[in-house]
């Protein structure tokens, strides 16, 4: 591991004498060259003072140096073994090369998402992912509104939201976790609470389009999901949930979380009955989309495939690329089961059953 060479600047106590000496003929020189007007304003009220603080003066060169040798080692940095890395850092030992050192600058750190290492997949999977989601979100809500009414955009809008916050936070926690310990917790924190408001801003469309006529479930079920997301975040607020040996524990609550849709999945089918039109037009893809996601979840948990060939997914290939890959084809499935359960209900579907009221 590269680390930034400290400046030590020594001033040796038997040149006091000479340095007085200097002093005077330094002032009289400058007073002598004052008028010249190539001569900095910064220089002259340097020093044309009485006295020169020539602690200060050593001080700033010292300074201005660490600022040159930092960023020419900003700019030189290598990737290193994981066995050189602090010990902050070391989050998958079966990844053995191809690490980033410590890189206490922003700036830094977000011009390493232009270099090979072992999160350059991880950052770019979910940058782009990002800006597609934002894409396809200013599309969908710029529409007009004989095309899509407010109302289904604001449902829409809290997937799009959960969507972009999840790969933004991810996209922002992969690029700045080398920064400094502070950093890297902050930011694991806020990745894995973008992780509960995907998983919540998902349930919300299904949920309603769903449920489109039955008041009393509908709201029931959306009030557990809140419920289930908020305990999700603040688990995700714990400092040691994002320690390495507790990778299954964080895939087991958002797994259980994502799996608690089963029940109003069960729910809705029995109420719509298993092979209606509106079923098949949209049971499939959230069937799909939660085995992609359960998929990723295993992949990440397990370490696979680095697990069985460690050393040999460094920087491509690794478990946690594959499920950045496949959370961002999850989405886009639910994005596109969701819009067939909208265009069903509102093409087909009249609610034959008056809106029951809250009753428990």
């Amino acid at each position: 591991m590269q680390t930034m060479p400290e400046i030590i600047v020594r001033v040796n106590p038997d040149l006091e004498p000479d340095l007085s000496q200097e002093t005077h003929r330094i002032q009289d020189t400058v007073k002598e060259q004052a008028e010249n007007p190539v001569m900095t304003e910064v220089l002259k009220a340097g020093v044309l003072s009485d006295e020169i603080d020539l602690g200060a003066l050593a001080h700033n060169a010292a300074e201005q140096a660490e600022e040159f040798v930092r960023k020419v080692w900003e700019a030189s940095w290598k990737v290193c073994h994981y066995k050189n890395l602090p010990k902050w850092l070391q989050d998958n030992d079966f990844l053995h090369r191809g690490h980033r050192p410590p890189l206490p600058s922003f700036r830094a750190c977000f011009k390493s998402i232009f270099r090979v290492h072992t999160e350059t997949g991880n950052i770019w999977t979910h940058l782009l992912g990002c800006i597609a989601f934002i894409g396809v979100a200013l599309y969908f809500i710029s529409r007009p509104s004989v095309e899509i009414q407010t109302q289904e955009k604001i449902v829409f809008g809290a997937f799009f939201i959960g969507a972009i916050v999840c790969l933004g936070f991810s996209f922002a926690f992969h690029t700045l976790s080398c920064h400094s310990v502070e950093m890297g917790r902050l930011f694991s924190k806020l990745d894995y609470c973008g992780i509960a408001l995907l998983i919540m801003g998902s349930f919300v469309p299904w949920l309603y389009y769903g449920f489109y006529c039955h008041y009393q479930p509908k709201v029931i079920y959306l009030s557990v999901v809140s419920i289930l997301g908020i305990l999700s975040i603040v688990v995700s607020l714990w400092d040691k949930f994002s320690e390495p040996s507790l990778r299954p524990l964080r895939a087991g609550v958002f797994m259980s979380f994502g799996l608690s849709g089963v029940i109003p999945a069960i729910h809705y089918s029995i109420m719509e009955g298993w092979f209606s039109q509106m079923s098949r037009a949209s049971l499939g893809w959230l069937i799909l989309m939660g085995l992609l996601y359960i998929l990723g979840a295993l992949l990440y948990a397990l370490r696979v495939p680095e697990r069985w060939f460690p050393g040999k997914f460094d920087i491509w290939g690794q478990s946690h690329q594959i499920f950045h890959i496949l959370v961002i084809a999850a989405a886009f499935v639910h994005y596109h089961g969701i819009s067939e359960m909208a265009m069903y209900r509102v093409m087909y579907s009249e609610c034959t059953v008056p809106i029951e009221p809250i009753t428990f």
